[in-house]
């Protein structure tokens, strides 16, 4: 053992000498190279800048367009084969026609479960709004007796909203009926017409529009309509006739003066309960008249007509059509 190390290692001792000889002069020639100067074509960077390519005429352009939309060579449209157009138009053709048959299959689902007479749940319209009429310009009325283009608007809007009121159409079209109760139609189909009550401008008296066409507005006692909205099988009152009042809510309270009602001060239990418009085909909403008879000259007030009754609420803080309407009324000379 000992002789082979001895005869082995000055052989093996050069050769280690030699190889870190060598690392060592090619550090140093790295060393050199690193502090060397760059030659000038080294520093000539726009040899390495990207050769812009030749600009394409446009005739090559047009060709560019031509092969693409047909190639002649590869037979292929757009980039594509026939084969390949075909099953994108069959794959795409199958998913449209997948997603008409699914919506098709919910919208006869949907129409199959309510019923086109009356809505599965109508809780969050009751109790019933109240609205007005003329309704021009929001909910003010202001004019002077004296000059005939301020009211002739209001007048012009109460004529169209009793036209089919007329006492002839309500004639025609509907029956009379019995006051005082509920006119229940229930026992019919449930797609059968109902029959309407009928409700005659006439009633109206001096705010029909028959006996004075200017319906008070010329004299300077104005003509307001009123009417409840309309709810599908509700039955007002529980039994009892909802009645109207009308006062100031802003303003001095005798402003208002004296207040008429044509032909009431309530609506009649016979015109409900509602059925809707494709089995009430003639339905008339009964109609309160209010007429200001004694209402002070060249004063803003705001008035405030409610519906009272069981189960009517008219003093919501937030909905303010809600069993009551209210407007502004200012007459002038």
């Amino acid at each position: 053992m000992c002789g082979e190390g001895f005869f082995s290692s000055p052989f093996h001792q050069p050769h280690k000498v030699m190889l870190k000889h060598g690392q060592e002069l090619e550090e140093e020639q790295e060393e050199l190279a690193e502090h060397q100067p760059l030659e000038q074509e080294d520093l000539n960077f726009e040899r390495w800048k990207r050769r812009p390519l030749p600009k394409r005429t446009l005739h090559q352009k047009i060709d560019d367009v031509k092969t693409y939309l047909w190639n002649a060579e590869t037979n292929e449209f757009m980039g594509r084969s026939g084969k390949s157009w075909s099953l994108i138009l069959l794959f795409y053709a199958a998913l449209y026609l997948f997603l008409a048959a699914m919506f098709g299959g919910c919208m006869f689902c949907l129409m199959w479960s309510i019923s086109p007479y009356h809505p599965t749940l109508n809780d969050r319209v009751m109790p019933p709004g109240m609205t007005m009429a003329p309704h021009l310009e929001g909910q003010d009325i202001a004019f002077n007796a004296s000059d005939r283009k301020s009211w002739k608007k209001y007048a012009r809007s109460m004529d169209e909203y009793l036209r089919p009121y007329n006492d002839g159409t309500q004639e025609k079209r509907n029956i009379r009926c019995t006051q005082d109760r509920y006119f229940m139609q229930d026992d019919l189909e449930e797609s059968a017409e109902r029959k309407a009550c009928q409700f005659k401008r006439s009633w109206l008296g001096d705010c029909s529009g028959m006996q004075d066409p200017h319906y008070g507005y010329s004299q300077g006692r104005p003509c307001v309509l009123l009417r409840m909205n309309r709810i599908l099988g509700y039955l007002p009152g529980q039994g009892k006739p909802v009645n109207v009042t009308c006062g100031v809510k802003k303003g001095p309270p005798e402003a208002v003066g004296e207040l008429q009602f044509f032909p009431k001060s309530i609506f009649d239990l016979k015109y409900y309960p509602y059925y809707g418009k494709q089995r009430h085909v003639n339905y008339s909403s009964p109609v309160v008249a209010v007429r200001f008879a004694g209402v002070q000259y060249d004063t803003h007030i705001q008035v405030q007509c409610k519906l009272n009754g069981e189960g009517i609420i008219n003093n919501s803080p937030t909905d303010r059509y809600q069993g009551s309407v209210t407007f502004s009324l200012e007459v002038g000379a």
